[in-house]
């Protein structure tokens, strides 16, 4: 059998959210991280259940090489904004559902900065709702905040939560004071549940807008030092240590680490058995703050033999500068972070890629860029910026595929409610993309709500084929012909 585009024939006949009915994938290249197994094969879907999983050998498998057709578990996202309820201008379930099943991703995290803030269970039963209704078969979970109404001064109901069904507490944009987090550790813990800390000192990122250094000099604008992450991970790590000492359980979790910095302190906690564990994005990975300058370069081309660059040189500045969708929390960072991002991720310190999609209305991004709401959407571009990094050499497929899905399912653990990998028997959650093919992004192609993206008009590498949720067609490529 030779590598095809089967689902793409179901984007006329198969409505989405409808039981994948009947599904043959031949000749494509299979990655399943669960087993540690990649090759060739075939997978078989018979009314939304892998009915086979067929590896190919000699004769077989001539011809079927790792950049063409790929067929992996559907991705998973831990850390991802969609809005509802509060802000559906930027975002709603249903809109970021599907720019979710875009990118390639059957379960998505959502996070608890809505408002009302997700604080008690009726607010998770309102997102829960919209989920349905949207139709969309790509799974919504939900962190919880740890303080009420995300204020920072007491604790939010963190058992009632839990028994709603939460999968972790995380006041993301803002951090948890010390001793409010020593209290989220042990009450979480004693839950079987993370703490996900967005490691920020705000006595030293007040008013900043960009990575402190010669780009925001150059530019003038206000410096965010490297400390005021690093610093914060270290009190969060300090906290941890004097936890578990008496909850076993506690566990914590940096949410979107961008400094080598921050990381070597985890490293650090890590091999002194502290249970910490982080994630990194697409965008540290990849984009650095030359980027705020109009450099529209990859991380690892930024850097010269001695870890320094200069944006001004080689006609690296080809955008505009000050664009607001470089805008995010914490800052684009320097090409040696970025290079300890994807060195950590490579090593499996950081144990998954999470989009930290941040959608926002024009009206929000369009303003000054110190004025400007903070973040980048991410669901749909993920795939597209990590297979950049494949291609360049900085990651290998299998450990991107992994640290998309394994990764975060090894995360969330039983809260997730399913296993992950190319199984027989299971109902079908695999994502098939063409690694071959590539796409622009720009308004049309894109699902979500937002432009909030500087990538727009950029060619990515890595065509979603096929999305299918739980045995149902989450999406399908448009039929080209």
């Amino acid at each position: 059998m030779t590598a095809t585009r089967p689902p793409v024939a179901l984007a006329g006949g198969l409505e989405r959210g409808a039981v994948v009915a009947e599904l043959d994938i031949g000749g494509a290249w299979l990655v399943d991280p669960a087993s540690g197994r990649s090759g060739p094969g075939d997978v078989v879907v018979r009314d939304g259940i892998v009915t086979a999983v067929a590896w190919l050998e000699g004769e077989e498998a001539a011809g079927i090489d790792d950049r063409g057709v790929i067929v992996a578990p559907g991705f998973i996202d831990i850390h991802a904004h969609l809005r509802e309820p509060g802000d559906e201008d930027s975002e709603t379930v249903a809109s970021g559902l599907a720019a979710a099943a875009h990118g390639g991703y059957t379960t998505v995290c959502t996070m608890a900065n809505t408002d009302p803030a997700l604080d008690e269970p009726a607010v998770l039963a309102r997102i829960r709702d919209a989920a349905t209704a949207s139709g969309s078969p790509v799974a919504l979970l939900a962190h919880g905040a740890v303080s009420a109404g995300r204020a920072g001064e007491q604790l939010a109901a963190l058992g009632e939560l839990a028994d709603a069904g939460v999968v972790g507490f995380s006041d993301d944009g803002a951090p948890v004071r010390p001793a409010l987090l020593r209290n989220a550790l042990a009450y979480a813990g004693t839950l079987g549940l993370p703490i996900l800390e967005h490691a920020e000192d705000p006595t030293l990122t007040t008013g900043a807008e960009a990575n402190e250094g010669y780009v925001a000099t150059v530019l003038g604008l206000r410096g965010w030092p490297v400390a005021g992450e690093a610093a914060a991970v270290s009190a969060a790590i300090a906290v941890l240590a004097d936890v578990v000492a008496d909850v076993p359980t506690a566990r914590l979790h940096v949410t979107h680490v961008s400094t080598g910095a921050a990381i070597e302190r985890i490293r650090a906690a890590r091999a002194a058995g502290l249970p910490v564990s982080c994630d990194v994005t697409p965008h540290h990975l990849a984009m650095t703050d030359e980027w705020v300058a109009g450099a529209r370069r990859w991380a690892w081309e930024a850097v010269d033999g001695d870890g320094d660059r200069d944006p001004w040189a080689d006609r690296a500045l080809v955008a505009p500068p000050f664009d607001p969708a470089c805008r995010v929390n914490p800052p684009l960072r320097r090409p040696t972070d970025a290079a300890a991002c994807r060195a950590a991720l490579r090593d499996g310190l950081a144990i998954a890629i999470a989009t930290d999609h941040a959608p926002h209305h024009e009206v929000k991004k369009a303003v000054e860029f110190g004025l400007a709401a903070t973040g980048i959407d991410g669901l749909e571009t993920a795939l597209g910026v990590t297979l950049a990094m494949v291609d360049a050499g900085e990651l290998t497929l299998a450990r991107a595929i992994e640290a998309l899905t394994v990764g975060p399912a090894s995360f969330l653990g039983l809260r997730l409610g399913r296993r992950v990998g190319l199984l027989e028997g299971e109902p079908a959650d695999l994502v098939v993309f063409d690694r071959r093919a590539s796409w622009r992004v720009d308004g049309d192609s894109l699902a979500s709500r937002s432009r909030n993206t500087p990538l727009l008009g950029r060619e990515l590498p890595g065509v979603v084929l096929a999305t299918i949720a739980g045995g149902r067609l989450a999406y399908a490529a448009p039929d080209e012909g």
